[in-house]
Formats: C-alpha cells, structure tokens, sequence
C-alpha cells in the first residue's frame, strides 16, 4: 500500500473539522463519494437530527460471515490548546505526521480508504465491511445505532477490529463506562436563615463524598484484573457547580460523574448504589424541610466493557495478521464492546498510534505507524479474498 496515498488521504480528513460539536455529514459525503465508484454498498445511518451519520460500507458478498474495521469521524476540541501549527492542516516533519485527528482516529481511516482499491480490484470470498461512526468522543453515541444495524443482518461478520491507537498491539479488553448527571433542587433562602433552606451544594457535597466512598472501597477490596494499568474499578467526579453568593443558600447544584468498571463489575449498579443512597438517606431530610426538594439521576452515556478471552479466535487471527505475540487491555473506552455484546461480533481493537498522543496539542502520528497498519489491513484483504 503506498504510504503517498495514505498521507494523502490522511490531509484530506483532517481538513475536515469534525469536532464532536459540529456535523460530520461533510467528512461521510466526500468518503462515500470515494469508496461508491469502487463498488462499495454504502449506508447512512443518522442521528435524531439528521446533522451526523455513521457511515457502513461493504463490499464482497452477502450470505457470508466478514470481517468490520471499524472507526470514528469525530474528534475532540482543539479550544484552548496551542498549536504549532494549524491543527487541521496536516503537517510532516521527522517521520511524523500533525494534526487533530492523525492519531485518534482518522490515521486508521486513511489506511481502510486507501486499500479500498485493493479490496475492489479482485472477488472476495467474505465481505470487508467499513464501520465509521460519529460521537464516539462523546460516549460512543453513534456507534449503537450502526452496530444494531449489523445485528439485524441475516449474516452477521465473524470478527470486528477496531482501529483506536494501539500502537498496533492486540487489544482484548477496556472497562465499561457509565456518565451520569446528578441535579440537586434544594431550597433558597438568606444565608442567615440557612436551616429553613435546603443548601443544594450541602447535599450535593454529600453525594459526591458517598461516590468517593465506594470508589476508595472498589480501590480497597474490589475485584482485580491485572491486565489493566489501573487494575480495578474507579469512580470520579468530573464537573460540581452550584451557589451564585455566600449569603444565598443555594437551590441548585450539577454534579456529572462516572464509573470505569472492570468485567468483575457492573457500572449500573455502581451507578444504582449512589441513587440509593440519595433516595433513602439524604431526599428524606431534605423533604423534611420542603417536599419538592429532591435529587434527580440521568445516565446520559455509557458503554459496555470489552472482555474478548485471550484464546478466542479473533484473538489468535489478529495475532496473525499483526505478527505479535502478545495481547493487553486498555483504560480507554471504545465502541468494540458495542459490537461484541450487542451484535455479538468478536471484537479486537488493533490501529496505529499511540493514546498518549491522542487529544493534545500538536497530536501526532508516526507513519512508520500507518506503514504497520497498512501491513496489517492489507493481510486482511488476503484473507477475505479466501
């Protein structure tokens, strides 16, 4: 595969901007006009909006089992970094390639376009299928929707790889995520008069202590998984704001929080153990000073883990195909435990790049990285040829 058009096709997309807040119908239009006249059956499956897509992609037969590469258009905010350069201009120096995206994930989306010739230019015995998503920088949103599309199939694929930076390594497992918003209405009054008021701060305070609670307890005595670096449970308050002066007891307090669950663990009942608590030890105190006080819970995001046995089959083919020897499990999210628990799709995650430059300022991408991969696709297109 030449790395000339992988690079190219790599400037192409950066160019787009398609940061989690903005549409990403630009970046589908001008990769579906691309992989069309290659003979790719191309599918849209948008938002309640009709502002994003995913984008599914195949080619080679119907009636048999394939194979998903599978990745996201989206990518996170460049706001408030600063740049060396314009950061969707794609810029080379010294074997690496710059901008947002190149790394997370659009590198590997460079890869899938420019073997797409290489999928079309002979018969396939077992289809390819291009998986591309929008949203997953925001709790792999659009993901669901273009794996429940698979799962409705006669025939579904035999193996999914999704591409996120790993630096080309087997990946066979992350932590489930659940992200919920917690809303606490309270009661105003003078500061001066504060036990006539319900300080929505206080209890919301106290909500964040009984998530610290169980997360030292998780930290503490909770199960392990010795693949991961941090090889337990976590839960963490990301956002708590309320209150607008001190001598105003508030009524309102956000507290956005989540969970990162080991496959020992189940995030919604993390989740539902903090809801308790609300309900049965704070909400009454609070009712005790007015009735339409409370605590309301919204699960705004979430994903389920990925925990693929290290002797599965798909395990030992992207060994294979990759030249490696050894497997390992990530602390970032990803949509690979969408395809495995709701299409029922064994799923891998194996692309270029490494996470750790992923959403920062001057993200990079190494192209001996993108070469590897392209090895690696290319070895797949073999395989689906039979």
């Amino acid at each position: 595969m030449d790395l000339d058009r992988i690079v190219s096709i790599l400037s192409t997309l950066v160019a787009f901007d398609t940061t989690s807040r903005n549409s990403n119908l630009a970046i589908i239009d001008w990769i579906e006009s691309y992989l069309t006249p290659r003979g790719f059956r191309c599918e849209r499956i948008y938002d309640a909006t009709g502002t994003k897509a995913n984008l599914l992609a195949s080619i080679g037969p119907e009636d048999v089992p394939g194979y998903v590469l599978s990745g996201h258009t989206d990518v996170v905010p460049v706001d408030d970094q600063v740049w060396t350069s314009d950061p969707f201009v794609l810029r080379a120096d010294g074997g690496r390639l710059y901008g947002r995206g190149a790394c997370d994930m659009k590198g590997f989306l460079a890869v899938c376009l420019a073997a797409a010739d290489a999928m079309a230019e002979k018969p396939l015995a077992a289809p390819l299928h291009l998986a591309f998503s929008y949203d997953e920088e925001v709790g792999c949103v659009g993901a669901r929707g273009l794996v429940e599309r698979l799962a409705e199939r006669a025939v579904r694929p035999q193996a999914c790889f999704v591409g996120e930076p790993s630096g080309m390594g087997v990946v066979i497992g992350h932590k489930g995520k659940r992200s919920v918003q917690a809303r606490v209405r309270g009661l105003t009054c003078h500061s001066s008069l504060a036990p006539e008021g319900v300080n929505a701060v206080h209890y919301g305070a106290l909500v964040v202590a009984e998530i610290q609670r169980i997360a030292d307890e998780l930290a503490e005595s909770g199960a392990r998984d010795a693949l991961y670096d941090v090889p337990f449970t976590t839960g963490h308050v990301g956002v708590m704001r309320g209150g607008t002066a001190l001598n105003i007891v508030p009524d309102s307090c956000e507290i956005v929080f989540e969970f990162r669950a080991v496959g020992a663990d189940d995030p919604d009942a993390l989740v539902a153990r903090v809801v308790e608590h609300a309900r049965t030890r704070l909400e009454p105190r609070m009712h005790a000073v007015d009735p339409a006080t409370g605590i309301d819970f919204e699960t705004y995001a979430g994903f389920p883990g990925l925990d693929t046995p290290p002797d599965a089959p798909v395990v030992t083919l992207a060994k294979t195909l990759a030249a490696r020897n050894e497997h390992s499990k990530v602390a970032y999210g990803t949509e690979a435990g969408l395809f495995s628990e709701i299409a029922g799709i064994p799923t891998v995650i194996i692309g270029p790049g490494s996470i750790e430059q992923a959403h920062k300022a001057d993200e990079w991408i190494e192209t001996a990285q993108l070469e590897t991969c392209a090895r690696f696709v290319a070895r797949i297109v073999e395989r689906a040829r039979g």
